[in-house]
């Protein structure tokens, strides 16, 4: 059976933002779990931050071998951790992408070959997950602000529209993002910290969250104006308890 083509791309969270609440990840393994092995296999990507050991190690300890089958891809390092990048993504269930610049990962990906490899899985049916950079990075456009200024940066395109992250987080992120569609950006998605947006093929899906009020938004350059539509959420968490009178 043909595996759908997906990505969930976080606003914000998972194992280096959220520590003890593990509910976006876990949302993102049990979609690798259609595989039908009982250990998915999971390879997490710290292009980002420059593969930095203590976020390589942090990765290891929440996907540990338990859970998964979990491996890395080190583009800095002269022992990559894996032999053919392309047949290694290609056997993966779950490709996890860790934060930090998204302009320096598209320029190593770039040189690399890794952007290609990483559509031919997308299309092959590999889930496609992350945050920060490793969220902006699946869309055509996307609103950056990792080296201070808030500035448009243009992702690999898997999905046809921008994306803006950490919306709550970062309170300059909000205008450039508004900014940046009225001067022409193509609309798209924001995402607060806590949620994710999850599409399938190139429609979204469902948002879900890891926060009870967390949020995201539909946004959109209308008639000369910036509309923002708040999407409807999931909670992945325990329902709170009903007060009683």
């Amino acid at each position: 059976m043909t595996r759908p083509r997906q990505i969930v791309a976080f606003g914000g969270g998972g194992f280096s933002m959220e520590a003890g609440n593990p509910l976006l990840d876990d949302y993102v393994l049990g979609l690798a779990t259609a595989s039908g092995r009982d250990r998915p296999r999971v390879c997490f990507l710290p292009t980002a931050s420059g593969d930095a050991d203590h976020y390589i190690v942090r990765f290891y300890r929440h996907f540990h071998g338990g859970r998964c089958d979990a491996s890395h891809i080190s583009l800095f390092r002269r022992d990559r951790g894996v032999g053919s990048i392309r047949e290694h993504l290609l056997a993966q269930d779950l490709v996890y992408v860790g934060g930090g610049s998204v302009i320096s990962l598209m320029g190593v990906w770039r040189a690399h070959g890794v952007d290609s490899v990483l559509r031919e899985a997308w299309e092959a049916g590999v889930v496609m997950a992350g945050l920060s950079a490793g969220s902006l990075c699946w869309f055509d456009e996307a609103m950056s602000g990792y080296h201070g200024e808030c500035a448009p940066v243009r992702g690999m395109g898997f999905l046809p529209c921008s994306n803006a992250v950490n919306y709550d987080k970062e309170p300059e992120r909000r205008p450039a993002f508004h900014a940046a569609l009225a001067a022409g950006m193509a609309g798209g998605f924001a995402a607060e910290d806590g949620a994710a947006l999850h599409f399938v093929g190139e429609e979204l899906a469902r948002v879900v969250t890891s926060r009870p009020q967390a949020r995201a938004f539909r946004v959109d350059a209308v008639g000369g104006e910036v509309v923002e539509l708040p999407l409807p959420t999931t909670y992945l968490g325990a329902a709170e308890p009903a007060l009683v009178a």
